[in-house]
């Protein structure tokens, strides 16, 4: 009777010892699929506001290329509601600022833009005599932490009219 009692106090330890080794197993797997997730979703966040600021690039681009420059100046294209900002942050907000080097050939350009953005009206090049520099900056927040400070991405391009 003594050894049938052994079996049962081995086999009772045995059973917890599995139990606190799977218990401890699961909570890393737990910890680390956590992990996994904000690290996605913070490149995920990270890439859409990478692909904001090329598309909205490309639109200054395209909007001063069609803009005749004799009625107004484009300077600002903004998009806080392309994707639905909210209070607790959860989309965008892109701010697109335009800036001239150079001369339109016309007198158009210095009289419809404001001062500060035109950076120099003496450059001259070949081809073209009339350049942009695009700035993009693509504001975002920590989807789990609504609190928390924007998250700017900058991105900054010379581009010949």
């Amino acid at each position: 009777m003594m050894i049938a009692k052994h079996k049962k106090a081995f086999s009772m330890i045995t059973s917890i010892f599995v139990i606190v080794i799977m218990a401890t197993v699961g909570t890393l797997v737990v910890n680390m699929t956590g992990k996994t997730i904000k690290e996605t979703t913070t490149q995920y966040r990270k890439e859409q506001a990478m692909l904001l600021a090329k598309s909205y690039t490309e639109f200054a681009i395209m909007a001063v290329t069609a803009d005749n420059r004799t009625s107004e100046c484009i300077e600002d294209i903004d998009g806080n509601n392309i994707i639905a900002t909210d209070s607790n942050g959860q989309g965008y907000q892109v701010q697109t600022r335009i800036y001239y080097i150079g001369n339109d050939g016309t007198a158009h350009l210095t009289s419809k833009c404001s001062v500060s953005r035109i950076l120099a009206s003496d450059v001259v090049t070949d081809g073209s005599d009339l350049q942009i520099i695009v700035d993009v900056y693509v504001q975002y927040k920590e989807l789990d932490n609504p609190a928390s400070k924007w998250i700017t991405y900058h991105r900054r391009t010379l581009q010949k009219i």
